[in-house]
């Protein structure tokens, strides 16, 4: 059988690459008795692929069963996967075969395996080692002939380093991957995919197939399907039953995709961005402007306090929260003269006073960059404040005289 052949008879739509690529591997691995791990977001159709290797393989006369290791509770999955003796535990009043000894020489398709408690891991690691499994509640080991395919929509890798998942049970899982895209990277099967499900939803419910226009289209696409296919199938049948108007065009498909204006906005960040690192080229420009602003306004106070001929020999804080060392009188007075007066005229400009500066064309000052950064950096650690003045490189006491004066607080 060739992959067309292979679509046609297990209901597959589309003509994706990579869709393609992930077919032919399962075709190739079936006939062998090694064991597979499917990967792909929820939703994708992770489902189809146990099923194509088991029907091309030698076990399609023997059973295929789905078990979604992520739906049983942890205190029963090992007496569900296992089986167990009469009187192993509490509401035990018979042995009982597990799914291992139902599909014997069969096939066993394990959806959501990165969510195997770390005692059953052990178990299923002696299955793939040995082919035994040991019922609970007994001491005797039998033997089984199955084949495993599992699946997972998680990092794996990250279970591991988490020493949530055991490697060398990773490793014997994932003989040979199997990697189904997301639907946002097969925008070209979306639309065959719609179709599909409306023809299929019509004849369920008896009415006429929705069918979308130009512009619906255009928009079905480029929204990111977070639910991957699932959730185009469910969307498809809400249209199907709640639309008298079979012609669907993009203003009423929004109305059954309220996120559709947030869909392609940047994915949130599994890990917070460490202190001082900005996620944005704009945030950089708030903190070197925040930084500037800083040091000229310390620079200003410098040379005022010469100006005024006030004798600090010890170091203070400035107003905001740089650490300054203020020169004596005896070096204020070596100063050449052509510098105090430039000092002078510094220190009596308005058009330097950083409190007022305003960009010509109408920007935003320093002031509000100022107090976009205070706000950002307050939001950033949830109101923590001695956390955003460390961010800001400003004293905890400066913070909040600065959230008194724009009031922020």
């Amino acid at each position: 059988m060739n992959i067309q052949e292979i679509k046609q008879r297990f209901g597959i739509i589309g003509t994706n690459e990579v869709l393609d690529r992930a077919i032919f591997k399962a075709m190739q691995v079936a006939p062998t008795d090694i064991s597979v791990l499917v990967t792909g977001e929820s939703g994708v159709g992770k489902e189809a692929i146990p099923k194509i290797i088991h029907h091309l393989s030698h076990r399609k006369h023997s059973p295929l069963i789905a078990v979604n290791c992520g739906a049983i509770p942890e205190g029963t999955i090992d007496s569900e996967l296992f089986g167990h003796e009469k009187g192993s535990f509490t509401g035990a009043t018979g042995a009982r075969k597990g799914y291992f000894e139902e599909a014997d020489n069969g096939t066993i398709f394990m959806d959501e395996v990165g969510e195997l408690p770390l005692g059953t891991q052990v178990r299923l690691l002696r299955v793939l080692e040995n082919g035994e499994i040991i019922r609970v509640g007994s001491s005797k080991s039998q033997k089984i002939n199955v084949r495993i395919v599992g699946a997972t929509n998680s990092d794996m890798l990250r279970g591991i380093e988490k020493n949530e998942f055991r490697e060398d049970l990773y490793y014997r899982l994932n003989t040979v991957e199997i990697n189904l895209p997301p639907l946002r990277d097969r925008k070209g099967d979306i639309h065959l995919l719609f179709r599909k499900f409306a023809q299929d939803f019509a004849q369920k419910y008896r009415v006429p197939g929705v069918r979308l226009s130009q512009e619906a289209v255009r928009v079905l696409e480029d929204y990111r399907w977070p639910g991957n296919i699932r959730q185009l199938r469910n969307l498809v049948e809400q249209l199907c039953v709640i639309e008298n108007d079979k012609e669907i065009d993009a203003e009423v498909l929004r109305n059954y995709i309220p996120e559709i204006d947030r869909s392609n906005l940047p994915a949130r960040m599994e890990n917070p961005v460490s202190q001082g690192e900005f996620k944005t080229e704009r945030e950089i420009l708030y903190k070197v402007l925040f930084d500037m602003r800083s040091d000229i306004s310390n620079l200003k106070n410098a040379v005022q306090s010469i100006l005024k001929g006030g004798r600090l020999n010890e170091t203070q804080e400035s107003p905001e929260g740089t650490i300054i060392h203020h020169n004596s009188s005896a070096e204020a007075d070596s100063l050449p003269t052509s510098i105090e007066k430039d000092n002078k005229t510094i220190a009596n400009e308005e058009t330097l006073d950083v409190e007022s500066a305003e960009d010509p064309n109408g920007n935003l000052s320093l002031q509000d960059l100022e107090v976009e950064m205070i706000k950002r950096a307050i939001d950033k650690h949830r109101g923590r404040r001695k956390e955003a003045a460390e961010e800001l490189g400003i004293s905890e006491r400066t913070l909040y005289r600065k959230i008194k004066q724009y009031n922020l607080g």
